[in-house]
């Protein structure tokens, strides 16, 4: 007896990787985050400065820079806003502090959750001890005050690690979710927080040297600052071209405001330097402004990826473009 045979199922219905446009009823199939964006952003936005601010300062007193002692003493005590002010807003968003406590109890090198948490702990624990001993050595006779300069130095560099952690972990940690626009270009929007993070500490620290009187080293920041930027327009680009390629850019126009400052935030500053340098009597000032744009945009950086990711998550159309073979990320 002859067999004919069938035609297999993949011969019969040949799989696309193009999207029908088809959902269930236009019914999200993803629930947004239950982040509060504002609250989250800060949060993130307080790490990437504070982590850059640790590292500035411990660079410095490395390399033992002319002039850096007070640059350090800043760079330290300014680097405690995430242990103070920024555990306080994630303490907030989760609702009860036993959910953070939970989150010690255990360690989970494959959770970008739990790698942040310990993250934050190591962070707190040695800036607090590199703080601690800033502030007592400068109270203290000359003979402490050596003993309490070495403890800072020995405590300083794994803080700056973890520091250095801080300021990106956060994009890990979004990219490792199945919302569309935080998944869509996860090394792109590491470079963008890393970046931001860095700009967004030096700025800070910038105004701090200027106001003391520094200005030699609030202009090496300054520089610092919008070389941090420039690399952050990079990767703002190649995140904007990701997302037209995979179809996803819809999700961002509700975060168009927040967007819009960020893109001021960003593009100000290198108008504003140029001016400060050819004014004398109006650098100061025109110097300041862009520091703060750069902090302004640094924050709504964080704030427009959380609004927009949310929106993406929204869409159905959005979420079954991106999870088709040839959307998702390589």
């Amino acid at each position: 007896m002859n067999f004919i045979p069938l035609p297999s199922p993949s011969a019969a219905r040949p799989v696309s990787d193009a999207y029908d446009g088809t959902t269930y009823y236009g019914r999200p199939a993803l629930k947004p985050a239950p982040f509060e964006n504002s609250v989250v952003g800060s949060y993130i936005f307080l790490a990437g400065l504070c982590g850059v601010a640790q590292v500035i300062a411990t660079v410095a007193d490395v390399a033992r820079a002319p002039r850096r002692e007070g640059l350090v003493r800043r760079g330290r005590l300014l680097s405690m806003l995430a242990p103070t002010l920024g555990s306080v807003l994630l303490v907030y968003d989760l609702h009860t502090p036993k959910r953070f406590y939970n989150m010690l109890r255990i360690a989970r090198p494959t959770s970008p959750m739990s790698i942040g948490t310990w993250i934050l702990m190591g962070f707190s624990i040695f800036s607090g001890a590199t703080a601690a001993a800033q502030v007592a050595a400068d109270w203290v006779r000359p003979g402490w005050a050596r003993l309490l300069h070495g403890i800072a130095r020995t405590t300083q560099v794994p803080a700056a690690v973890a520091g250095a952690g801080l300021g990106t972990y956060t994009a890990s940690l979004l990219s490792s979710t199945s919302t569309p626009l935080w998944a869509a270009a996860p090394k792109s929007l590491a470079v963008q927080f890393g970046s931001s993070s860095m700009a967004s500490g030096a700025a800070a620290l910038a105004m701090a040297e200027r106001h003391a009187g520094s200005r030699s080293l609030a202009r090496k920041l300054d520089t610092l600052a919008l070389a941090a930027l420039a690399v952050e327009l990079g990767a703002s680009v190649v995140s904007e071209a990701t997302y037209r390629t995979r179809g996803i850019s819809a999700a961002e126009d509700a975060a168009a405001d927040t967007r819009t400052i960020a893109q001021i935030g960003t593009i100000a500053p290198f108008a504003l330097q140029m001016l400060a340098g050819k004014g004398k009597r109006s650098a100061g000032i025109l110097s300041d402004l862009a520091s703060l744009a750069i902090l302004a945009g640094s924050f709504c950086l964080r704030t427009g990826v959380m609004e927009a990711g949310d929106e993406s998550a929204r869409r159905p159309q959005d979420y079954f473009r991106f999870a088709k073979p040839g959307n998702l990320p390589k």
